[in-house]
């Protein structure tokens, strides 16, 4: 819960951004109403984001006359801003919003990017109606609006409970979170508990899963779909005569991402063990956006040039069907605040054809190999070993992931079979999933 002074501090923020953009205000026009008697907080729930402990009742709002925008006084005495362009292009009204599909049909082409409100009312403190100069009208809750507040808190609030961003970084001391893999099946909760732990930490072992082919199916079937690339729906990790690919062999395999050659590649990772090599055949894992941070501090130049250099990645082969699929990628992915968001690596399909000047080359080498020396530092790295039945789901953005080499004999030793699932796919059930808890308690 927010304690007293975060409240304060919450409250000074939102009134401040207020302040500041209404120095300009020279009048407004209002309606009060008077105190309700009690508060209507919002709910804290499981998972999600910790919202303002404020009241959606509404003391007060007008129309500013400066700037056009709409000013609420919520019970508290907090305030909000809101843009009257950004109220017209949201009216939920049937003729503006689909509810049934949760989608704006009002056209932009169709929107005064200038207009400003000619009437604002409250009604029972809960909502606001506008009246347009067009004679349309719009009415939007108060729970609605404080959700969508401007305010740099109440965004930042927004945006953590919509994607989730919180992160555990890790390293040696990795506590792997494990789970039953019937329970996430058939428990909303359980399956709620992993995504979200998954979301988190970036890698979470199912144990208890039947020693065949196809638990993945029933795995992606959870979740919704899986996805299919040119190595099919599933793939099988197992040691190959004539292999297209070096995971089917039985050698060490180092750090990678998988599917670097692909420009969207897959985000999450599952990997069943349907059998194990008696000996060796351990599986290792490592933080890539903990290590990526860590080469920032430590060598800002090699992060640079990782994050900056564009790296050809190349896959020619028949699997799933035939293919030769060629793609351009930065190792270490940043977004526009310059924070890691993907690691993309893979030694194996990393091409001979690199499209830099000839003087960049060795310095990119140089930046590269400290990177790896980093991923593979004792401090860094986690060491596991799959037993049968042991279903490992991961990040394959954040984590890269190896395998000790084992011995292969006339009959198959080890044998996994591998799956992947997009993002958006994960985050859409996990969602879904927080809703269907959320209802429930």
């Amino acid at each position: 819960m927010w304690n007293a002074v975060a409240k304060n501090l919450l409250r000074t923020k939102v009134h401040q951004d207020c302040s500041r953009t209404l120095l300009l205000v020279q009048k407004g026009r209002s309606i009060l109403t008077r105190p309700p008697s009690s508060r209507n907080h919002w709910q804290h729930t499981a998972g999600a984001v910790q919202p303002f402990s404020m009241s959606t009742s509404i003391q007060k709002v007008e129309a500013l006359d400066v700037n056009n925008f709409v000013r609420i006084q919520w019970e508290d005495g907090s305030k909000s801003l809101y843009p009257a362009v950004w109220l017209r292009d949201n009216c939920q009204c049937p003729d503006c919003f689909l509810h049934s599909a949760k989608a704006r049909k009002l056209l932009l082409e169709d929107l005064d990017v200038n207009i400003g409100v000619k009437e604002v009312t409250l009604t029972d403190r809960q909502k606001v109606y506008i009246t347009w100069p067009d004679k349309h009208t719009s009415e939007f809750e108060a729970e609605w609006l404080k959700k969508r507040c401007f305010s740099e808190q109440a965004r930042a609030e927004m945006q953590e409970e919509l994607f989730l961003p919180e992160c555990k970084y890790w390293g040696s001391d990795l506590q792997l979170p494990n789970m039953s893999f019937e329970e996430v099946l058939h428990s909303d909760e359980s399956a709620y508990k992993w995504l979200s732990t998954l979301k988190k930490v970036g890698i979470v072992l199912l144990t208890g899963a039947a020693t065949r082919q196809g638990e993945l199916v029933k795995l992606g079937k959870r979740i919704g779909f899986l996805r299919l690339t040119f190595y099919g729906p599933t793939w099988q990790v197992e040691d190959k005569f004539d292999a297209n690919n070096v995971a089917y062999t039985s050698g060490k395999l180092s750090f990678h991402t998988d599917y670097p050659v692909l420009y969207h590649p897959p985000g999450i990772q599952f990997l069943h063990c349907i059998k194990q090599a008696a000996t060796g055949g351990e599986s290792e894992v490592v933080d890539g956006v903990h290590v990526s941070n860590k080469l920032k501090e430590q060598n800002p130049q090699a992060f640079q040039i990782l994050s900056s250099t564009l790296v050809d990645f190349t896959d020619v082969g028949v699997d799933y069907c035939d293919f030769t699929m060629q793609s351009k990628q930065r190792i270490i992915d940043v977004d526009y605040r310059g924070q890691v968001v993907r690691i993309n690596y893979n030694n194996a399909t990393r091409d001979t054809v690199f499209d830099i000047p000839a003087e960049k080359v060795q310095p990119f080498y140089a930046a590269l190999k400290e990177f790896i020396d980093l991923l593979n530092s004792p401090e860094h790295k986690f060491t596991y070993k799959m037993k049968p039945g042991d279903i490992v789901t991961f990040d394959n953005w954040r984590l890269l992931h190896g395998r000790r080499s084992y011995q292969s004999g006339a009959e198959t030793s080890r044998h996994l079979e591998g799956a992947y699932a997009d993002w958006d796919v994960v985050m859409s059930r996990l969602r879904l999933l927080r809703k269907i808890i959320q209802n429930s308690n």
